[in-house]
């Protein structure tokens, strides 16, 4: 009797439990916008993790950019596609849930460069296989804060800023350890790269990934120094070049570096840049395919098709 009393307690319970799981609202309204007043809302509260997308705003690029905005319960996510740069790229924003309902039915090109926060892990795994995916020091550099490194007068050793008809002598650096380059000329000249020389060879560079010059901020990356020229400062002497070259014309400049790449973070900090936030970066590769993506945006746009919407449940 004691039995059939407790399950018949326990019964109800179940019920009410599983029909409040039911009734819960997990929808979360996408859409692609191209309001930059929108878009410049969500990304300034966190412009130094968001210097690349921000950067992606720009005339010659926004061309190339795919931008949606996923809502719920009063917080909003952003997804960033752009084909703008060397490479496609990928920039998340905001609640991960509503980062993965995004990527669930608009994950973008087949292959991309991922760049989000370490709680938006799970939500890049879920649309993507990852690859080399490593939580980077987002570091920041201000023109009060930076202290300048000049080249020693009695060594050889020279700095210059590189132009776009100096790509293959670029490519040839880049490509020293065998790996492929695709630079071409137009990104040189559009970014700010500066080169170190000894004895006449380029052998160290740093250059930008993206340049925001109506924000004011840049984002330098691709430092690189031979194999044969490492450990005598070489890597720093061309980041504070490109770096005071920036300050020239943006209030923030930032990059990012491996945490455990502790010569580099101390390279930085001598120069004057400083621990901002962690970001995360992963070479991705999408998990679905064109069919079963195609469904699920099918799906999200029949729910939403009252207010042109596509809705997401999750």
């Amino acid at each position: 009797m004691a039995l059939r009393q407790n399950r018949h307690e326990w019964g109800p319970r179940m019920t009410d439990s599983m029909f409040r799981a039911a009734t819960q609202d997990h929808s979360y309204e996408t859409s692609e916008t191209r309001d930059q007043a929108q878009l410049l809302q969500l990304l300034n509260p966190q412009r130094l993790f968001a210097a690349y997308a921000l950067a992606q705003l720009e005339p010659d690029a926004f061309p190339y950019t795919h931008w949606w905005i996923s809502r719920h319960r009063g917080h909003s996510s952003l997804v960033c596609h752009s084909r703008a740069g060397l490479g496609d790229a990928t920039f998340a924003l905001g609640d991960p849930d509503g980062v993965a309902a995004i990527l669930s039915i608009h994950p973008g090109q087949y292959q991309t460069f991922a760049t989000a926060k370490p709680d938006h892990i799970t939500a890049l795994e879920e649309a993507y296989s990852l690859t080399g995916a490593r939580t980077m020091l987002r570091m920041h550099l201000t023109a009060d804060r930076f202290q300048p490194v000049e080249p020693p007068s009695d060594q050889g050793v020279s700095v210059f800023r590189l132009r776009g008809h100096q790509v293959r002598t670029l490519n040839r650096l880049y490509g020293s350890e065998g790996g492929p380059t695709s630079y071409q000329s137009r990104h040189i000249d559009d970014g700010c790269y500066h080169g170190v020389v000894e004895k006449g060879r380029l052998v160290a560079v740093a250059g930008t990934h993206a340049v925001s010059p109506s924000q004011r901020i840049a984002v330098i990356g691709n430092v690189f120094t031979h194999p044969r020229h490492r450990g005598r400062g070489y890597a720093t002497l061309a980041t504070s070049a490109s770096s005071a070259a920036l300050l020239r014309s943006c209030d923030d400049v930032v990059l990012s570096v491996d945490p455990s790449n502790l010569p580099a973070v101390r390279a930085y900090e001598h120069l004057g840049y400083t621990h901002a936030d962690d970001i995360v970066e992963a070479a991705a590769r999408r998990r679905s395919g064109g069919l079963t993506v195609g469904f699920r945006s099918l799906l999200a746009n029949f729910r939403g098709r009252r207010h042109q919407l596509q809705i997401v449940h999750r």
